[in-house]
């Protein structure tokens, strides 16, 4: 009789060395694309993508507010991580907090016109930086590749956001 392997108990297979290569390529290379479209956020708009991911939701919701759980969920952030980017936002003027009149113990997070104005400001040169660090990096075909490997780990994961 074998004996039965950590691997084989499980009834599934461990990664390959290819795998794992491209698996680590995959990290380090969005990782290092998600420092340099940081940065570049950074240093054109001083905002962060947390800024940034939280502005852009509320200039698409309706009346450019939400409630914070909405957004939490939204952004995927958790409610506690999102509440303490809120006070540092709130304090900068860039959004506003006011008690949800529908929910009790709720809040409704509301998008100020300077924040607005930082949305709009940041808007092109993010843009820029998408385009000149990812999308510019791709022949047509790989860009269709990327969005296709995103969506397939998108669903595999149950983040997929309806587009």
């Amino acid at each position: 009789m074998t004996k039965a392997t950590p691997e084989r108990r499980s009834g599934r297979r461990l990664p390959t060395a290819e795998e794992l290569r491209i698996w680590r390529d995959f990290i380090e290379t969005t990782g290092a694309l998600s420092s340099q479209i940081a940065s570049r956020l950074q240093t054109d708009s001083s905002l962060s993508p947390g800024d940034y991911a939280v502005l852009l939701a509320l200039s698409e919701a309706q009346d450019r507010q939400m409630r914070s759980s909405e957004l939490a969920a939204h952004i995927r952030w958790e409610r506690s991580r999102l509440s303490h980017h809120l006070g540092r936002m709130e304090r900068r003027g860039l959004i506003r907090r006011q008690e949800c009149p529908t929910v009790p113990r709720g809040a409704e997070v509301l998008l100020t016109p300077t924040g607005a104005e930082a949305f709009r400001r940041s808007t092109v040169p993010h843009l820029r930086a998408i385009r000149e660090l990812f999308v510019d990096a791709l022949t047509p075909d790989q860009l269709r590749a990327a969005g296709e490997i995103a969506a397939a780990l998108s669903t595999h994961l149950g983040t997929r956001h309806e587009s």
